[in-house]
């Protein structure tokens, strides 16, 4: 064992001992506040402790209309005002159960970015990691192979941003209902999903990895992506754009970050996310978001305990932010899917989506028991918004009541008396993709 694994080792079994002397506390105060419910968090502080509350907060979908963050020193206490979805106090009695849960044992944010292509099999399904260049139809491409390797999907979560793509998607075998644990055959699927992957154009970041341990798939998502650097490009709609500020406090020694942008959910999951990924510990942090905006401030310093020292490291933290809260943000129509789940319902859907000239920006695949239940964001091959004829001629052909418009802002864009040439010649273009693989005639 080298040096760097045996400090490893001993600092894992201080944090061990130092937690099982100082158990984490939650307490849930409905109290306090006329509008909202306090969460209170104390624990001995470890690396990562504010990222796995931030992480369960988001699980359970709750909105942070305020916290308060300090963990300068042995101690991490926070403190965060949140409602549910829809504005009212929270009185679930697994908040504090699940964030003690969370703080309690050794948290597992902090595996190391693996690229492009992972097969990870587990107990009850086999999960595989896709990231690189993102391209109209890509994701119907991705879902045929995996339905012509007899794979069934059984969840899926997919973003894309800066023309780049990252997925998780879970699988089983067809036949059995289980994870797949053939090497060849996970070889296989790998090696196809790769060919998928680059097509003709990307042929630097596409590379094959097998990943190792499990993790959160919101949080593999920002980790691929960061790793892919997605944050490389600047391009988008300036309006829309967060402000980002980062100076240093001399005196304190700390980097002093400070974002404003529209308020949404699991945002503070995501400021912290990237901040973790780019090695940064928080030290004192204010968030406040009780109107349409929100304002975050951190204190911050490298893992190292430096502050930020260049110019170029600033501007890396800015982008790095900026990217951080933009690839989360649904652009294009919300689609929800809901029916009976089969093998190559996917394939099918996104099959029809690649055919009517829509490329998917965001998807959210799930199953529970038999039923499946999907959610896609679309837009037409040229990034514009969809026509509302196409939508209905999309629905008509899957189902009026199988897939149902979330958001009916299309109905208003105006309607063109020339339809747009692209989406038959991308449509060709991933046909010919798939024959050439032999999963299609």
């Amino acid at each position: 064992m080298d040096y760097w694994s045996s400090t490893l080792a001993v600092d894992d079994e201080y944090e061990k001992l130092v937690l099982r002397m100082n158990p984490p506390r939650v307490t849930v105060d409905n109290a306090s506040d006329k509008k909202a419910t306090l969460i209170k968090v104390d624990s001995a502080n470890k690396r990562g402790s504010l990222l796995e509350v931030a992480q369960v907060l988001s699980d359970l979908n709750l909105v942070i209309r305020k916290a308060y963050i300090s963990s300068d020193g042995e101690w991490f206490m926070d403190v965060f005002h949140v409602t549910d979805e829809h504005g009212n106090k929270v009185f679930a009695d697994i908040i504090s159960e699940r964030i003690q849960q969370s703080l309690g044992q050794k948290g597992k944010s902090f595996l190391s970015l693996t690229s492009s292509v992972g097969v990870q099999p587990t107990a009850e399904h086999t999960t595989i990691e896709l990231s690189g260049l993102d391209r109209p139809g890509l994701f119907s491409e991705v879902f045929a192979v995996l339905t012509g390797l007899k794979c069934n999907i059984v969840a899926a979560e997919v973003w894309t941003h800066n023309s780049r793509m990252a997925s998780v998607v879970y699988i089983t075998d067809e036949g059995n209902g289980l994870a797949l644990d053939d090497p060849d055959r996970l070889a296989n699927i790998e090696q196809l999903l790769l060919h998928v992957l680059k097509g003709d154009r990307d042929t630097r970041s596409a590379n094959t990895a097998v990943s190792v341990g499990s993790i959160h798939r919101q949080r593999r998502l920002h980790q691929m992506m960061y790793a892919d650097r997605d944050y490389d490009s600047h391009e988008g709609d300036e309006v829309a754009r967060p402000f980002v500020t980062v100076e240093n406090c001399v005196e304190k020694g700390y980097t002093v970050v400070n974002l404003i942008c529209l308020d949404r959910p699991k945002l503070l999951f995501d400021t912290v996310c990237t901040l973790t990924d780019m090695q940064y510990v928080v030290f004192h942090g204010t968030i406040i978001a009780e109107g349409p905006e929100a304002q975050q401030e951190y204190y911050i310093r490298h893992m190292d305990g430096r502050p930020i020292s260049s110019e170029a490291e600033r501007q890396r933290v800015i982008h790095c932010l900026e990217a951080g809260i933009r690839r989360r943000a649904s652009e294009g129509i919300r689609l929800e899917l809901c029916s009976e789940d089969r093998v190559g319902l996917l394939s099918d859907v996104t099959r029809i989506f690649r055919e009517n000239g829509l490329s998917v920006t965001q998807a959210e695949v799930t199953t529970k028991g038999s039923q499946a239940l999907n959610a896609f964001y679309v837009i037409d091959v040229s990034g514009n918004a969809v026509e509302s004829e196409t939508i209905e001629a999309i629905r008509k052909e899957i189902g009026l009541s199988v897939l149902r418009v979330k958001d009916d802002t299309y109905s208003n864009s105006p309607p063109r008396n020339l339809r747009f040439f692209l989406g038959s010649l991308f449509r060709s273009r991933s046909e010919k993709f798939l024959y050439n693989l032999g999963l299609i005639k």
